[in-house]
């Protein structure tokens, strides 16, 4: 079928249901359902059905019946010369068939392989690139989801800590006077922000974080806001799949954004289902072997991982005020929804989603045991470039800077590095240089066997089964308690 010969799909709203295609036989779209905002927020649509329409929409191959493809748009939205670029193209994109083609390691919404890499910044280009030459975009390896609504959440609070420390730098500050102030949220510092006498504020001495001081927890740079920006982002790169807050809602054929004769592909709604899923998808734990000898590495390890220093940046647990993951972000950007306009919905982390879930505090917070600090550091010096080979600017942000990593799914999700080209936990060391150089050092110091037992420790931190009742786990699985725990390590150290 010719692609200027596909239906125009103009959904009718039915019970919070947008039906895009009635066809019961032969091809079809894969997405038959489409959710309605209105119903969700007015709680007509179960939790369960939002979380179960999130996840086909994380895991549908699109066709063209759904609207993949955008033969008269590139992946970063503008248009473009219609059927100028391929239909398909490893580069430039669309590349994939589905969000969990890329996101399924080692369960679907997680890590990918090499072979997963994305050119990031080729989807901009017109005429596309056939180039993976990195003076055209940035080769990297997809990152797991799992975490990744007590992550946004944790950014959230952070923002508002660092902009309200902002705002009191300049009420503090009178006309003709300077002042300064030290950006620090939950125990991370992200600099010094000062004022100058003209009310101007300078930014020289702030880092790790942008100068509107909004954390972006996502992206291996740290370039986006929240899931749902990186959804409606990745829904147009990687697939051709338009959502109508992006492109905007169209009444006719003719304003069919990207002229490939499918409209309103994507509503509302559906994006709020699918961050949804991400954001309700399992806490990554741990996984504590049964043999002695191993846990009492992992042990040795985890206190090795402190003295060295790796857990200044790599923190261990940072602290959520608040149990809740709201949609959506009061920080998004332009294109994205935002608070007011369609309403919010939220759910609890530590009780509801899929289980293993947050782990609840008596104040009515959680902990995040992500180990990151959720800021950009520099790992590159004179000697050691390895996370210095890029040469395409995202975002504005140097090439040089990258987003801690967060370690809490590390033992099942390699590959390492942002390409993907460190198959071992010990290359990832090896090749941490700047900011990170001493604890490398000191960890490149160690005998084999305390290198060995930091990377048993790392090992052990994994994306655990959806459905585990618990955060830390024996090898078979089954959840262990703190009691547990404790003199499950105590007999290991005796020995």
């Amino acid at each position: 079928m010719q692609l200027n010969k596909l239906p125009i799909a103009i959904g009718a709203v039915v019970f919070g249901l947008a039906a895009s295609h009635a066809m019961a036989i032969g091809d079809g779209p894969v997405v038959t359902e489409h959710l309605d905002q209105a119903e969700i927020v007015a709680g007509n649509v179960a939790f369960d059905d939002i979380l179960r329409a999130g996840g086909h929409l994380f895991s549908a191959k699109f066709n063209l019946y759904d609207g993949q493809g955008r033969p008269a748009t590139t992946g970063g939205g503008a248009p473009r010369v219609p059927g100028s670029a391929p239909e398909f193209i490893r580069t430039s994109a669309p590349e994939a068939n589905s969000c969990a083609g890329c996101h399924n390691d080692p369960f679907p919404g997680a890590a990918g392989d090499i072979v997963a890499n994305v050119f990031v910044l080729a989807q901009t280009l017109d005429p596309v690139t056939f180039s993976v030459s990195p003076e055209f975009s940035n080769d990297r390896n997809t990152l797991g989801m799992h975490g990744g609504g007590p992550v946004e959440m944790l950014a959230r609070e952070m923002t508002a800590d660092l902009q309200a420390l902002r705002a009191q730098l300049q009420d503090s500050v009178a006309l003709n006077e300077s002042g300064s102030v030290e950006l620090i949220t939950k125990g991370v510092h992200f600099g010094t922000l000062r004022v100058d006498e003209r009310g101007i504020l300078d930014f020289s001495q702030v880092s790790g974080v942008d100068n509107d001081l909004v954390i972006k927890p996502f992206h291996q740079k740290g370039a986006v806001i929240s899931m749902r920006e990186f959804s409606n982002n990745a829904m147009n790169h990687h697939h051709g799949m338009q959502s109508v807050e992006r492109f905007g809602t169209a009444r006719t054929g003719t304003d069919d954004f990207d002229q490939d004769g499918v409209v309103n592909e994507l509503t509302v709604g559906d994006i709020t289902a699918v961050t949804l899923w991400q954001a309700a998808l399992g806490t990554p734990g741990q996984v504590l072997p049964d043999d002695s000898d191993a846990l009492r590495a992992v042990i040795r390890g985890e206190r090795k991982f402190d003295q060295l220093g790796c857990a200044d940046c790599h923190v261990p647990s940072l602290k959520l005020a608040g149990r809740d993951f709201v949609e959506p972000n009061p920080y998004n950007p332009q294109g994205n929804l935002r608070p007011g306009e369609q309403g919010s919905y939220s759910f609890d982390m530590t009780s509801e989603g899929f289980a293993p879930r947050l782990e609840a505090t008596p104040d009515g917070g959680a902990l995040v045991r992500a180990y990151t600090d959720l800021k950009r550091h520099n790992l590159c010096d004179a000697e050691i470039r390895h996370f210095c080979n890029e040469q395409v600017v995202q975002a504005g942000i140097s090439t040089e800077v990258f987003l801690t990593r967060k370690l809490w799914d590390v033992g099942n999700t390699a590959p390492y590095g942002h390409r993907g080209d460190l198959g071992t936990i010990t290359e990832a060391i090896e090749m941490h240089g700047g900011e990170a150089r001493v604890s490398r050092d000191a960890f490149m110091a160690l005998n084999q066997d305390g290198k060995d037992e930091v990377v048993e420790f790392l090992k052990s931190l994994q994306i655990l089964p959806a459905g585990t009742e618990g955060l830390v786990v024996d090898a078979k699985g089954r959840p262990l308690s703190p009691d547990q725990v404790k003199a499950m390590k105590m007999a290991a150290l005796r020995k």
